[in-house]
Protein backbone atom coordinates (compact mmCIF):
# COMPACT_ATOMS: atom_id res chain seq x y z
CA UNK A 1 0.00 0.00 0.00
CA UNK A 2 1.42 3.08 -1.06
CA UNK A 3 1.15 6.49 0.35
CA UNK A 4 1.44 9.51 -2.30
CA UNK A 5 2.34 12.91 -0.28
CA UNK A 6 -1.20 14.63 -1.32
CA UNK A 7 -3.14 12.02 1.06
CA UNK A 8 -0.66 12.89 3.53
CA UNK A 9 -1.51 16.39 3.29
CA UNK A 10 -5.02 15.92 2.77
CA UNK A 11 -5.53 14.25 5.94
CA UNK A 12 -3.39 16.55 7.73
CA UNK A 13 -5.45 19.53 6.64
CA UNK A 14 -8.80 17.73 7.35
CA UNK A 15 -7.08 17.37 11.22
CA UNK A 16 -6.22 21.09 11.33
CA UNK A 17 -9.58 21.67 10.27
CA UNK A 18 -11.42 19.51 13.12
CA UNK A 19 -8.53 21.32 15.44
CA UNK A 20 -10.08 24.65 14.05
CA UNK A 21 -13.87 23.80 14.53
CA UNK A 22 -13.44 22.89 18.45
CA UNK A 23 -11.53 25.92 19.04
CA UNK A 24 -14.54 27.78 17.69
CA UNK A 25 -17.41 25.58 19.53
CA UNK A 26 -14.88 26.28 22.72
CA UNK A 27 -15.63 29.83 22.15
CA UNK A 28 -18.96 30.16 21.30
CA UNK A 29 -20.04 27.80 24.60
CA UNK A 30 -17.57 30.11 26.53
CA UNK A 31 -19.29 33.23 25.06
CA UNK A 32 -15.47 34.37 24.22
CA UNK A 33 -16.82 34.73 20.62
CA UNK A 34 -16.77 38.15 20.17
CA UNK A 35 -13.59 39.34 19.16
CA UNK A 36 -14.94 42.90 18.30
CA UNK A 37 -15.89 45.43 20.86
CA UNK A 38 -19.28 47.04 19.86
CA UNK A 39 -20.44 50.95 20.54
CA UNK A 40 -22.26 49.83 24.16
CA UNK A 41 -22.90 52.23 26.98
CA UNK A 42 -23.29 50.66 30.76
CA UNK A 43 -26.27 50.76 33.29
CA UNK A 44 -25.48 49.47 36.71
CA UNK A 45 -28.38 46.91 38.75
CA UNK A 46 -28.14 45.96 42.22
CA UNK A 47 -29.39 42.49 43.36
CA UNK A 48 -29.34 40.88 46.65
CA UNK A 49 -28.07 37.75 45.29
CA UNK A 50 -26.53 37.29 41.45
CA UNK A 51 -26.25 33.28 42.04
CA UNK A 52 -23.91 32.15 39.57
CA UNK A 53 -23.78 35.08 37.08
CA UNK A 54 -20.54 35.53 36.02
CA UNK A 55 -18.52 38.48 33.87
CA UNK A 56 -19.75 37.96 30.03
CA UNK A 57 -22.97 36.47 30.86
CA UNK A 58 -25.48 37.42 28.48
CA UNK A 59 -27.97 40.42 29.07
CA UNK A 60 -31.35 39.97 26.98
CA UNK A 61 -34.67 41.02 26.74
CA UNK A 62 -37.49 39.49 24.68
CA UNK A 63 -34.86 36.77 24.37
CA UNK A 64 -32.78 38.76 22.13
CA UNK A 65 -29.15 39.04 23.55
CA UNK A 66 -28.25 42.66 23.44
CA UNK A 67 -25.80 42.85 25.75
CA UNK A 68 -23.25 41.06 28.19
CA UNK A 69 -22.29 41.62 32.13
CA UNK A 70 -19.08 44.06 32.15
CA UNK A 71 -18.32 43.61 36.07
CA UNK A 72 -19.88 41.71 39.19
CA UNK A 73 -18.70 43.13 42.50
CA UNK A 74 -19.74 43.20 46.29
CA UNK A 75 -20.95 46.35 47.98
CA UNK A 76 -19.71 46.26 51.72
CA UNK A 77 -22.66 48.87 52.93
CA UNK A 78 -26.11 47.58 51.42
CA UNK A 79 -24.70 43.85 51.24
CA UNK A 80 -25.93 43.77 47.63
CA UNK A 81 -24.46 42.43 44.38
CA UNK A 82 -23.71 45.37 41.85
CA UNK A 83 -23.91 44.23 38.28
CA UNK A 84 -22.39 46.62 35.11
CA UNK A 85 -24.10 45.81 32.49
CA UNK A 86 -22.70 46.62 29.07
CA UNK A 87 -25.43 47.28 27.03
CA UNK A 88 -25.02 47.55 23.08
CA UNK A 89 -25.74 51.24 21.86
CA UNK A 90 -28.28 50.04 19.23
CA UNK A 91 -30.86 49.07 21.84
CA UNK A 92 -30.65 52.81 23.12
CA UNK A 93 -34.56 53.00 23.71
CA UNK A 94 -34.70 50.60 27.35
CA UNK A 95 -37.20 52.96 29.25
CA UNK A 96 -35.69 53.89 32.76
CA UNK A 97 -38.09 52.05 34.83
CA UNK A 98 -37.25 48.88 33.16
CA UNK A 99 -36.55 45.75 35.42
CA UNK A 100 -33.56 43.37 35.66
CA UNK A 101 -33.77 39.46 36.97
CA UNK A 102 -31.25 36.75 36.80
CA UNK A 103 -32.76 33.59 35.11
CA UNK A 104 -31.06 30.59 34.27
CA UNK A 105 -30.76 29.13 30.64
CA UNK A 106 -30.92 25.50 29.55
CA UNK A 107 -29.52 22.40 31.41
CA UNK A 108 -26.30 23.25 32.24
CA UNK A 109 -27.44 26.19 34.27
CA UNK A 110 -25.86 28.99 32.48
CA UNK A 111 -27.32 32.49 34.18
CA UNK A 112 -28.02 35.45 31.89
CA UNK A 113 -30.24 38.99 33.26
CA UNK A 114 -32.98 39.31 31.81
CA UNK A 115 -34.27 42.85 31.23
CA UNK A 116 -37.85 43.85 30.67
CA UNK A 117 -38.96 47.11 29.41
CA UNK A 118 -41.42 49.02 31.60
CA UNK A 119 -43.60 51.86 30.33
CA UNK A 120 -41.64 55.80 30.85
CA UNK A 121 -40.94 57.32 28.20
CA UNK A 122 -37.82 58.49 29.26
CA UNK A 123 -34.89 55.83 28.12
CA UNK A 124 -31.72 54.37 29.99
CA UNK A 125 -28.36 56.21 29.75
CA UNK A 126 -24.96 55.30 30.01
CA UNK A 127 -23.97 55.31 33.79
CA UNK A 128 -27.79 54.90 34.17
CA UNK A 129 -29.33 52.77 37.12
CA UNK A 130 -31.78 49.66 36.69
CA UNK A 131 -33.85 50.08 40.13
CA UNK A 132 -36.53 47.31 40.22
CA UNK A 133 -34.55 44.07 40.33
CA UNK A 134 -35.25 40.31 40.94
CA UNK A 135 -32.57 38.35 42.58
CA UNK A 136 -31.44 34.75 41.24
CA UNK A 137 -33.57 31.94 42.62
CA UNK A 138 -31.22 29.39 44.21
CA UNK A 139 -32.62 26.02 44.10
CA UNK A 140 -31.06 25.07 47.73
CA UNK A 141 -33.06 27.31 49.26
CA UNK A 142 -36.08 27.12 47.40
CA UNK A 143 -35.73 23.21 48.20
CA UNK A 144 -35.36 23.95 51.96
CA UNK A 145 -38.31 26.16 52.21
CA UNK A 146 -40.33 23.33 50.59
CA UNK A 147 -39.07 20.62 52.75
CA UNK A 148 -39.68 23.06 56.21
CA UNK A 149 -43.02 23.93 54.96
CA UNK A 150 -43.90 19.92 54.27
CA UNK A 151 -42.47 19.25 57.73
CA UNK A 152 -44.27 21.85 59.03
CA UNK A 153 -47.48 20.53 57.08
CA UNK A 154 -47.41 17.17 58.78
CA UNK A 155 -47.33 17.98 62.49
Amino acid sequence: MQHTSTQDTLVGLFVASGIVGLFFLALQVSNLSSFTTNDSYTVTARFENSGGLKVKSPVSSAGVKIGQVSSISFDPKTYESVVQLSIDSQYNTLPDDTTASVFTAGLLGEQYVNLEAGGSSEHLKNGGKIEITQSAIILEKALGQFLFKSAEEKK
